[in-house]
């Protein structure tokens, strides 16, 4: 609604075709000719001449609300970008963290996507009707993100490097609660205070804002931009950490198949009982580790014992 006028035109084109016409008068008054009139009043179908193209979209563009200029529609996904992120990681097997890198879109809101689609097809599959009448409408009234497959380059032999789509900003830090207060801290001027000394100023569990974003691994590459590297050694160290990251994801992946393999279980057809393997030696001393088979059957609680602390003091 804020893009348009009281007489339902586009503001961008009215004004683009009001540009073109002061344009045309003032080379015509440079050239002698014979000056052509325009009206200046929002009355003249100024959108409608065919020679004006139609501008880019702005900001205004996107303000529903006439009343209130504060508030901008932020775009939406559309449904090939959003198939794009499921497929990558369904598929593909990539992370999270590198599919949120490759599209600009954050963390949060790809598990979202993933979670969505996956909640679609199960519908798909048992035979619920979609509202896609409803998707399609609000998606032609939103802003959106499109997301375009690569084309081949049958010249080169590769596919053709494409732009990323600029959705959000995907490494804005998250304010952590420590570092709320005000904290004057004197010190030196020759020490070299580094954002670790910072962070072990607020918390001395603090990471430093280097490796509390949610993709570090963006701000190595930025600083080895800065360190002068070529692209080939930025290349081969990206690599390098791709391939430690993998190799501590596929231990991860083994652990976890490895207890569950150690599991037993029963299924009774009505309920699933699981059997674990439990050692008296996990319980430890005093028969509360956390190897232990749990509260319930352990050791009683001593939270109703004189001296004993139930606040925690330490989070």
């Amino acid at each position: 609604m804020g893009a348009y006028n009281k007489q339902g035109q586009l503001i961008r084109v009215v004004q683009a075709a009001r540009e073109k016409a002061a344009d045309s008068r003032k080379k015509e008054e440079q050239g002698g000719g014979r000056q052509q009139q325009f009206a200046s009043n929002d009355n003249d179908n100024l959108d409608a001449k065919k020679d004006v193209e139609i501008p880019p979209e702005t900001a205004r563009d996107h303000a529903p609300f006439p009343m209130n200029r504060t508030f901008i529609s932020q775009p939406v996904l559309t449904s090939a970008l959003q198939h794009h992120i499921w497929r990558q990681i369904i598929h593909e097997g990539k992370s999270v963290r590198e599919v949120s890198a490759e599209v600009n879109v954050e963390m949060s809101r790809v598990a979202a996507v993933v979670r969505l689609l996956e909640i679609e097809h199960e519908w798909k599959r048992i035979g619920k009707p979609l509202a896609q009448r409803y998707h399609d409408a609000v998606q032609g009234m939103l802003p959106k993100t499109d997301w375009a497959a690569p084309e081949w380059d049958a010249e080169h032999g590769e596919f053709a490097k494409r732009e990323k789509p600029n959705h959000e900003s995907i490494n804005d830090l998250p304010v952590h609660a420590a570092t709320g207060q005000q904290i004057f801290l004197p010190t030196s001027e020759s020490r070299h205070f580094t954002r670790a000394d910072a962070a072990k100023v607020f918390d001395k569990r603090l990471l430093p804002a280097d490796d509390r974003v949610p993709h570090p691994e963006l701000t190595v590459m930025h600083k080895e931009v800065l360190e002068g590297l070529s692209e080939e050694e930025r290349r081969e160290r990206a690599e390098a950490r791709n391939a430690v990251a993998e190799r501590k994801r596929a231990a991860a992946l083994a652990l976890q198949a490895a207890k569950e393999a150690a599991i037993k279980k029963v299924d009774t057809g009505r309920w699933e009982y699981r059997f674990t393997e439990i050692k008296v030696d996990d319980a430890g001393k005093d028969g509360r580790g956390l190897g232990a088979t749990g509260w319930r059957y352990g050791a009683p609680l001593m939270d109703r014992s004189r001296g004993q602390h139930k606040i925690p003091r330490a989070v």
